[in-house]
Order: structure tokens, then sequence, then C-alpha cells
């Protein structure tokens, strides 16, 4: 127990706060407090308070998302030991004509580290030359996709419907999907909002609005679609 419990959200793809404490109640229990202790003096009463966020830094997971984690921290874990280091999807590819490839080579590894949190918007065409839009979340279309297919293009990145958020301007579909590092907050009078996973921050992507705390929006300049922006999102150390 202690007074003033810090856990670092961002460094690596290993979740510092699934590595920190071997059960929930572990978890729940660094949080509390020699003064929570000395007027409830109920260890099972203080926990409770702390889960529902009476207690604690406010913002405390759910039994289920500290799961999850401590099993997604393991299985990094156990990956890192059996698997080599991989190259990285852009390297050795030339890119001198492409801004928003160069843009997304520079911060794949950043990215890949988990030092950096981007979400990419394209508005473009589809096959069917359709216009279609949407955010992806970079990090999880890295683990999930051939990146090195798109930098070599062969293929050209666009929103699916699985992404963070998906919108075909002619045929009117839309949808919108969490991701492991994203929640999609869509139901609000700002507008579509993305809230990290890690340190709870929101990212607003309405171009007329800051987008938010330790976040930066950039415009690529580039001919590759009819509009590309990038979200970079460093997350930060949560007391």
């Amino acid at each position: 127990m202690g007074d003033n419990v810090q856990f670092d959200y961002g460094e690596n793809n290993i979740d510092t706060i699934a590595l920190a404490f071997n059960t929930y109640d572990e978890y729940l229990d660094s949080q509390i407090t020699t003064t929570d202790m000395f007027y409830l003096d109920d260890q099972d009463m203080a926990r409770q308070l702390v889960e529902l966020g009476y207690r604690g830094n406010g913002d405390t997971l759910k039994r289920e998302e500290f799961e999850a984690r401590k099993a997604e921290a393991e299985n990094a874990r156990l990956s890192k030991l059996t698997q080599p280091e991989r190259l990285l999807a852009h390297e050795g590819k030339d890119l001198e004509n492409f801004p928003f490839l160069q843009a997304l080579a520079k911060r794949e590894e950043m990215v890949c580290n988990g030092k950096l949190a981007v979400v990419i918007f394209i508005r473009d065409k589809n096959h069917k030359g359709q216009e279609i839009s949407g955010y992806i979340d970079y990090a999880h279309r890295l683990r999930t996709d051939r990146f090195d297919m798109y930098f070599d293009r062969k293929k050209k990145l666009l929103p699916r419907p699985s992404d963070l958020s998906f919108y075909n301007w002619e045929t009117l579909n839309v949808s919108s999907n969490s991701s492991p590092n994203f929640e999609v907050v869509a139901d609000n009078e700002e507008g579509l909002l993305l809230k990290n996973k890690r340190d709870r921050k929101v990212i607003n992507v309405n171009p007329k609005v800051n987008p938010g705390d330790n976040t930066r929006r950039h415009t690529i300049e580039t001919q590759e679609y009819t509009q590309c922006v990038i979200f970079d999102h460093i997350t930060r150390r949560k007391a």
C-alpha cells in the first residue's frame, strides 16, 4: 500500500502495470493508503471502493481489463523469447516520392515499441471507385497486416469496416470498432472521440479544435490519397 503510486503505460509493448502485480487484488491494494485503512479497517471494503473508483487514482482498471492486459503482457514476453527480432516493414523500400509512406516509415519503430500511438485518417476511393474514409489504429494494423506490401506499393492502405471507423460515402455504410489501443466514443456532442486505453487520454479528431493532451495533428500533403491526416499520441506516466 502507498500514497503515491505511478504506473508507466507507454514505454514498451509489455504493459508494466500487468507485470507489476501478480493478481488483481495486489493491483487494488497498491492504491489503498494507510489513511484509507485507518478509517475503514476492512481491506475487502477498501478494495471494493478502489474498484468502484471512490479511492485510488479514480480511474481503476476493471478486473476483466486487468486480466486481459496480464495475458497480453505474458504473450508479449513469450513472443520476445521465442521469435527472432524482425525487420521493420519499411526497411529497404524506396519511398522518396511518397510523403504519406515516408510519414508511416518515420513512425513505424516508435509505434512497434510502444512509445507512440498513431491514428491514421484516410479519405480516398476503393477499387470500385467509391469514396471511403476512416480512422486506422496504426499499431493494430501493423500487427495484423503485411505493411511491406504497402511500402512496396503493391497494395494501397485503405480503411476497412473493421478499423476504428469506416464510412462509405456512396453506400452510406458506416461502422466503428474499438481496437487493442483505442476505445471509440461516438455518441457524444463533440463528435467522434478516440480514448487511448493506456493513459485514458482522449483524441478529438475534429480539425477545428485542439486534438487533446499529448496529441499532435499532422496533415500530409500528398498525391497518394485524397486526404491524409496523422494523429501522434505520446502516452505519459499515469499518476
